[in-house]
């Protein structure tokens, strides 16, 4: 029993707030498993390129450089800007990258046939070999990082991870953000 401010004696209260309602705690933990995850797929991605940027320095490129001949290994001959588009980079960005790896002799820039203005990349006889190299050291890597996964379940992570990859690509960002800012200064 305690004194309330008047003089009157009252129970005090060993019980907790009242239970949030069944639906709003299903809003709760839906919340907090999508925030988890959202720092879990960040924090894997990051822990991967740490990783895979620490196998790759012996062989000296960089995985952004592992990345444009990647992307060239699959489409040779690409104009600079659509490679830039591709890996969504700036074009400054990436024409300093292509001045290393072209520096290195791993790609050479030519302009293209029809439109002089446009320069294509192309891969070196060099880059092709060490192409083949990093291949098998990044076939090696993915076996020793995924190993605690069976078949199925690399299947299964293949379709969720894409499904989620679809959903931010299509997702309207200028819609979202004004949105966004919109129920933001509601809630204000």
């Amino acid at each position: 029993m305690s004194n309330t401010p008047n003089g009157r004696k009252t129970k005090e209260s060993t019980s907790r707030a009242p239970a949030a309602p069944r639906g709003a705690q299903a809003d709760q933990d839906a919340l907090r498993t999508g925030i988890r995850l959202g720092y879990l797929i960040h924090d894997v991605s990051r822990m991967r390129r740490t990783a895979f940027d620490h196998l790759m320095k012996p062989l000296g490129v960089t995985r952004a450089q592992w990345w444009v001949l990647a992307h060239l290994s699959r489409q040779d001959g690409m104009a600079q800007t659509q490679l830039a588009a591709i890996l969504d980079v700036g074009k400054a960005s990436l024409g300093s990258l292509l001045d290393r790896l072209e520096a290195t002799g791993f790609i050479e820039r030519r302009p293209d046939a029809v439109d002089r203005r446009v320069k294509r990349v192309f891969l070196s006889r060099s880059s092709r070999q060490l192409l083949e190299e990093l291949s098998e050291v990044e076939a090696r890597f993915n076996e020793q990082i995924l190993s605690g996964l069976s078949a199925e379940d690399r299947k299964s992570l293949i379709r969720m991870l894409t499904l989620i990859k679809n959903a931010l690509s299509d997702l309207p960002l200028d819609e979202l953000s004004e949105t966004m800012a919109q129920e933001t200064s509601a809630v204000e």
